[in-house]
């Protein structure tokens, strides 16, 4: 029973059936899931979510929220402070580590999670264990 941190790969490779990680994914949710984990989700990867949901269009952006409602996933807020580490994160690590992902780290990191849960193999390690499905 820990807390897990989703970054938008896991939420966009689950809901799409289609996607090279989707196996993966559910796989990796499942087990979180069995673990009793509690999931949260930045709001920046909420908005990266959405980005394909609507431009798919229809009730795709409905399909995201209700998905995040049956976990459930709580949306974190970007916080001044989570900005702020996001910021010196992606100082530090350049072109390694993209914002929207210093944002999910950051994340992770000032909420103490136990663990990340992502679909992206090129990160760098960090004080949060990273599980890469």
């Amino acid at each position: 029973m820990g807390l897990t941190v989703l970054d938008a790969s896991i939420v966009i490779a689950v809901l799409d059936g289609q996607d090279v990680h989707h196996a993966a994914a559910r796989a990796g949710l499942a087990s979180r899931l069995e673990a009793r984990d509690s999931f949260v989700l930045p709001v920046s990867a909420y908005a990266e979510t959405l980005v394909g949901a609507f431009r798919q269009g229809g009730t795709a952006p409905a399909t995201i929220d209700a998905f995040l409602a049956a976990l459930p996933a709580r949306l974190e807020p970007i916080s001044p402070v989570i900005a702020r580490t996001a910021a010196r994160l992606r100082a530090e690590h350049g072109r390694r580590l993209a914002l929207p992902d210093a944002f999910v780290v950051a994340t992770a990191l000032e909420l103490s999670a136990d663990q990340i849960l992502t679909a992206d193999r090129r990160w760098p390690a960090f004080g949060v264990p990273t599980q890469v499905v």
